[in-house]
């Protein structure tokens, strides 16, 4: 009968884990933010790239990818962090995206953890393409 309380304790300490992950709030003054140095590279915890495009256009591919929703800014204010999280456990990745000049930086990275795996270079090139291919 132990082993049914310590399965019962992991499933508790899982669900609360995951509710975690999905309910925590996400603090608009944490992650509308950009590094003060943006070049094309990528980190252990995210991406970064700076690209010629129309951040209007760029907005409309990124507001179409599945579970992903604007958490501050805008494109009339050249600003703009977007929430996407992972389809199963629902992890939240925030990419920032500004206009500077004539050029679009853009900053994706992970909330929990140490590694995205490349999860957020891979989502921020797929954009770039996209948006290529939109001519």
């Amino acid at each position: 009968m132990k082993w049914a309380m310590w399965l019962g304790l992991f499933t508790v300490a899982l669900l609360g884990a995951w509710a975690w992950v999905r309910l925590a709030p996400s603090d608009a003054t944490r992650w509308h933010v950009m590094p003060s140095q943006v070049a094309d590279t990528d980190m252990p915890s995210g991406a970064m790239r700076v690209v010629a495009a129309d951040l209007a256009q760029l907005d409309t591919v990124i507001r179409a990818t599945p579970r992903t929703v604007v958490l501050a800014g805008s494109v009339e204010s050249g600003m703009i962090t977007y929430v996407t999280r992972s389809k199963v456990v629902g992890f939240p990745d925030y990419t920032t995206v500004r206009r500077n000049g004539e050029k679009i930086e853009i900053y994706g990275r992970l909330r929990f953890g140490k590694s995205d795996l490349g999860v957020n270079a891979t989502r921020v090139d797929g954009w770039l393409e996209a948006l290529r291919q939109r001519g």
